[in-house]
């Protein structure tokens, strides 16, 4: 059976850092782009960032350049979303999802599986 758990939201201040966790289970990480998405109260869910480990490819949202960095560890079957300069705009639950494309970070509907989710909260 398929699953991503999240792991590393929490509380932080705004400038701060949070490292998030997505761990794979039931396929390997080459089988899937893998990615992540967030969404705050009252908004739409939005793509955040995503690679592909066939090809080291990546994506990120405009909001994610330059503070956001994605990476894997294909050994663990793991994707961690290495988050800085945190501000409170960020603040959302953050969902892992697997396919994680360009194409599906435009069509939601299009992502096949997702996480249950973890809490990222940037406040003083």
């Amino acid at each position: 059976q398929l699953q991503l758990v999240e792991s590393g939201g929490g509380l932080v201040q705004p400038g701060g850092s949070l490292r998030l966790s997505c761990a794979a289970s039931g396929f390997t990480l080459d089988y899937y782009a893998i990615g992540w998405f967030r969404q705050a109260p009252g908004k739409e869910r939005e793509g955040v960032s995503c690679i592909s480990t066939n090809d080291g490819g990546t994506y990120y949202a405009d909001f994610a350049k330059g503070r956001f960095t994605i990476s894997s560890d294909n050994a663990k079957n793991t994707v961690y979303l290495q988050m800085n300069s945190l501000k409170p705009e960020d603040t959302a639950v953050y969902y892992c999802a697997a396919d994680c494309t360009v194409t599906t970070v435009q069509h939601i509907q299009l992502v096949d599986y997702w996480g249950q989710g973890t809490q990222v909260t940037v406040s003083s």
